[in-house]
């Protein structure tokens, strides 16, 4: 993940006062000229990280070495500073001979991915989900088991990668299939037995390698299995109901078209930070606009699609759905922050993998079966 908060340069031109001795000068004869008196500057001070008011205070009435003055260090607008012989745009080194290449040119907003192979492979996913859900539920059982198991794959393996987790994947594979599954035939007693057959099958089967780091692990493994194929058991949930395509339609309509609106509104008018510390490229105008989008989505879902709904409970559902898609969109962010990477896959070219696609799901599946189970019962 993109974030200046990560890594970011230090400043020059902020710091205590001068290094006595750093730079010896050098003896004057008669090949040395104006050329020495450059040499026996003192080097710049590059500060400690701290903050940037504070310093910037305290120089202001320190002395300063000859060169340019303080006001000359301070980063412009479009992220370079007016130090010839300071770092250019941010997280780039100086130039060798001391002067800046040609200004940078203003920086104009880009979304961050390969828009033509997301749409792409938007629209393939799309088709094959749509075919797969009215044309037969089993199929569409399989599709979301089968999602399920990759999303399993990459989570463990990034966990293993960036933290060294050792996280079972054939039992929450095998479990995880079982609890969609189960949803779909048994209803959520069946998925709830399954889920803890599960965790005992990942308690289990780590006892087969040492005994070091066995409690972190295992509770990675029983996070996994909740957050994954549980999660997802509540669309084959959705779907085991008369109308179940429908509903499901629904679901995955409203978290889309939140995810759109908040992309939308957000580029276009975005300026002050939803959670900065966890997602910087969220903003409160992208949460209105996810909010405004999947309200009307709502409300004419529930009109034609959903048996027995009216456009009051779609408000309320695309509400609800703005909602529960930004909190998980923002805890993948956060695991994703904490391990490190960007992406947690490349299976999906301008995506990423799987489980950046199913952040906004999978907490969305058991809001969206819950409020259509109050409105209009369990079908």
């Amino acid at each position: 993940m993109n974030d200046s908060s990560w890594g970011a340069p230090p400043r020059v031109g902020h710091g205590g006062p001068p290094a006595q001795g750093r730079v010896a000068p050098q003896p004057a004869g008669p090949a040395h000229g104006a050329d020495d008196a450059a040499q026996t500057r003192p080097m710049p001070i590059v500060p400690h990280a701290g903050g940037d008011q504070e310093d910037h205070g305290r120089d202001r009435g320190a002395a300063r070495p000859s060169g340019p003055p303080a006001h000359a260090a301070r980063p412009a607008p479009d992220g370079t500073t007016g130090d010839p012989g300071g770092p250019g745009p941010a997280g780039a080194p100086p130039h060798p001979d001391g002067a800046h290449p040609s200004p940078a040119t203003p920086h104009r907003k880009r979304a961050g991915r390969d828009l033509r192979a997301a749409i792409g492979v938007g629209l393939g996913l799309g088709v094959v989900i749509l075919a797969a859900l009215f044309l037969v539920k089993d199929i569409f059982v399989a599709v979301v088991g089968a999602a399920v198991v990759v999303g399993l794959w990459e989570l463990t393996s990034r966990l293993r990668e960036r933290k060294g987790v050792r996280v079972p994947l054939v039992p929450l594979a095998v479990g995880g299939v079982g609890m969609v599954t189960a949803g779909y035939l048994r209803g959520a007693e069946g998925a709830w037995v399954v889920l803890a057959l599960t965790g005992l099958a990942v308690l289990a089967w780590r006892m087969t390698d040492s005994p070091e780091n066995y409690l972190r692990d295992v509770t990675a493994g029983l996070f996994a299995a909740f957050y994954v194929p549980f999660l997802a058991t509540f669309v084959a949930l959705m779907l085991a109901a008369d109308d179940g395509p429908q509903r499901v339609l629904t679901f995955l309509l409203l978290t889309v078209i939140s995810d759109t609106g908040a992309y939308a509104v957000g580029w276009r008018f975005g300026t002050h930070k939803l959670a900065p510390r966890i997602s910087p490229g969220k903003t409160r105008e992208g949460l209105l606009g996810a909010v405004a989008f999947a309200m009307a989505a709502g409300a004419l879902c529930t009109e034609f699609l959903i048996t027995g709904g009216t456009w009051w409970q779609g408000l309320l559902l695309g509400l609800a759905v703005a909602g529960s898609a930004t909190l998980g969109d923002l805890g993948e962010s956060m695991i994703k922050r904490d391990l490190g990477i960007k992406d947690m896959g490349t299976l999906l070219p301008g995506h990423g993998g799987i489980m950046d696609r199913l952040d906004s799901l999978l907490p969305t599946a058991p809001v969206v079966w819950l409020l259509l189970v109050v409105f209009v019962g369990a079908g």
